[in-house]
C-alpha cells in the first residue's frame, strides 16, 4: 500500500468515526471518496456499507454485487469477509431471509467478523420464526466467550433444537 492508499483509508476510516455526520451526507460523501478508491471494488464495498448503514438496502446490495463483481475477495478479504455479513442482513432486510440464512452458515471464520456471522444468522433465523435455533445459534456464538460453564451452555443450546427433532 503506498501513502495515496493509506491516506485514503484514513479517509474512509475518519468518515465511519463521525458521528456527526448523517445517513444521507454519509452516502454522499462515500460516494465521493469511492471514486478515488485505490481499486473499484474497495469503493463498491464501502459505498455499500454507507448504503446499508443509511437503511437504503436495495442500494446496499447494488454496491455489494458490484464489489463482488470487481473482485473484493482478492483485493481485500478482510471487507470480503465483512460483506458476507453485511450483504446477508442487507438480504434480510429485504425479505429474503433464506438467502440470508444460506450464505451466513456458509461463511468461513475469518478474524475480521469473529462470531459476528453466528450472530447474524441468528437474527435471520429469528426473522424466519425459528427462534429456537436462533437462540441456539445465538448461544453457541457467545459460548467459546464465557470463563466457565461451557459444557453446560452447549448442552442447554443443544436442547433447545433437539427437543423439536424427536417430536
Amino acid at each position: 500500500m503506498d501513502s495515496r492508499d493509506d491516506e485514503w483509508e484514513a479517509r474512509v476510516a475518519a468518515l465511519w468515526a463521525d458521528e456527526t455526520v448523517d445517513d444521507r451526507d454519509r452516502i454522499d460523501r462515500m460516494r465521493a471518496l469511492a471514486a478515488t478508491a485505490p481499486h473499484p471494488a474497495l469503493g463498491a464495498f464501502e459505498l455499500g456499507g454507507a448504503h446499508d448503514s443509511g437503511g437504503d438496502e436495495a442500494g446496499a446490495h447494488e454496491h455489494y454485487a458490484a464489489a463482488t463483481a470487481a473482485g473484493l475477495d482478492t483485493v481485500d478479504p478482510d471487507r470480503a469477509a465483512q460483506m458476507v455479513v453485511q450483504l446477508a442482513s442487507t438480504l434480510r432486510n429485504l425479505g429474503r431471509v433464506d438467502e440470508a440464512i444460506a450464505m451466513l452458515r456458509d461463511a468461513p471464520e475469518h478474524p475480521a467478523t469473529g462470531a459476528a456471522p453466528r450472530v447474524f444468522l441468528a437474527l435471520a433465523l429469528h426473522s424466519a420464526g425459528r427462534v429456537d435455533e436462533a437462540l441456539r445459534v445465538a448461544i453457541e456464538a457467545v459460548e467459546p466467550t464465557l470463563p466457565r460453564y461451557h459444557r453446560s451452555v452447549r448442552a442447554y443450546a443443544a436442547a433447545l433444537t433437539e427437543q423439536h427433532v424427536q417430536d
